[in-house]
């Protein structure tokens, strides 16, 4: 990849509590262009062209950094310190039950009530390059340990944004992060992703239970969360499926494959989701190291503020989240979601916008 990135930054307004906030935007040498704020690490907008060259709006936003803190939807922010889901608010790490802030019913989700994405990010420019960082001390919403972040955001000019995580502990505690971008890649206000066309290289997904918890580890083979092969949205939603009408659309982590030959903790970046846009020939793939792909049809999005006095609907963007799993950390497999001082948390995920130029 190829990096030709422009770099700008201009005031965007203030935080209810006065404090100002910064717009950060990234341009590649085909003119597309990716704005973020550092309130929160948020992915405000992509600016991507279609097949005929033209520009268009690929992320669900709104208009201020009020409206981002009146918002319940984690629009475009980077979630922390765990993304999705832990059940009961709290876990058990080297013999010490930690309970933590319950902000969905007795849940905790994206991190708490004031997670990452509600907070302000220090940052810099780096080569083109958007450094944020971020201090989270102990007992940050019940977790333990003081817990430093770092997250690069670089645009190159084949269309990818990368995403690479770091952090650092000084106590043993639970981290999981992950990008909450709503992606709709018409690029038109007011549409839905009902004619997007999906594919997720996965064979399984966690089943969830009435409060959105994993319960069952599932086969996608013969039932409406296969997408091994691409399949249109809207007819998927459609289904009967006892799951579906659950959580009301797609809000369930796929099991992504592991590279069987990944050695001393690493892990390879690779392609494991696509959405086709026909209409627009927009295409969007996402490439990770991560073994969890949260995917979300924003199913709660009726009535939601847009940008420019927009009321959002149901569907109107899609979410594919990279990371662990939801409640990972009260699972069998919780190790691997530990960060211990002297080790050091790295995660990489890219999102890739590209154009089919046939129908």
């Amino acid at each position: 990849m190829i990096s030709h990135a422009q770099f700008s930054s201009e005031p965007w307004g203030a935080a209810p509590g006065g404090d100002p906030v910064q717009l950060f935007t990234l341009r590649n040498a085909h003119g597309m262009k990716v704005s973020i704020s550092d309130l929160g690490a948020t992915l405000v907008s992509w600016h991507a062209p279609d097949r005929a060259g033209r520009l268009g709006d690929i992320l669900l936003g709104h208009d201020t950094p009020a409206d981002y803190l009146a918002s319940t939807t984690y629009m475009g922010g980077l979630v922390g310190r765990w993304a999705n889901r832990i059940a009961g608010a709290r876990f058990t790490l080297d013999g010490i039950e930690y309970p933590l802030d319950r902000n969905e019913g007795n849940n905790l989700l994206h991190g708490g009530s004031v997670g990452f994405n509600r907070l302000h990010w220090e940052t810099a420019e780096d080569n083109g390059t958007l450094v944020m960082r971020l201090e989270s001390p102990e007992g940050d919403a019940g977790f333990p340990g003081h817990v430093t972040v770092q997250v690069r955001y670089t645009l190159d000019d084949d269309g990818t944004l990368t995403i690479a995580y770091e952090a650092i502990t000084d106590a043993p505690t639970p981290l999981n992060l992950t990008s909450h971008p709503y992606f709709n890649l018409t690029g038109l206000p007011g549409s839905d992703v009902r004619g997007h066309v999906v594919s997720i290289d996965a064979e399984a997904f966690f089943e969830v239970d009435a409060g959105m918890i994993p319960c069952r580890r599932a086969e996608v083979a013969g039932n409406a969360f296969d997408f091994r092969q691409s399949a249109p949205l809207g007819a998927r939603l459609d289904w009967p499926n006892a799951q579906l009408a659950l959580a009301q659309g797609f809000d369930h982590c796929y099991v992504l494959p592991e590279a069987a030959h990944a050695a001393a903790g690493t892990r390879p970046v690779r392609e494991v989701a696509r959405v086709y846009e026909p209409g627009s020939g927009r295409e969007l793939s996402v490439l990770t190291d991560q073994w969890g792909l949260q995917f979300y049809t924003g199913n709660h999005l009726e009535g939601e503020q847009g940008r420019g006095g927009l009321k959002y609907s149901k569907y109107a963007g899609l979410c594919l989240e990279a990371g662990g799993f939801p409640d990972e950390i009260n699972m069998a497999d919780r190790a691997r979601v530990v960060l211990r001082p002297g080790e050091e948390y790295r995660q990489v995920t890219q999102y890739r916008i590209g154009v089919r130029t046939g129908v």
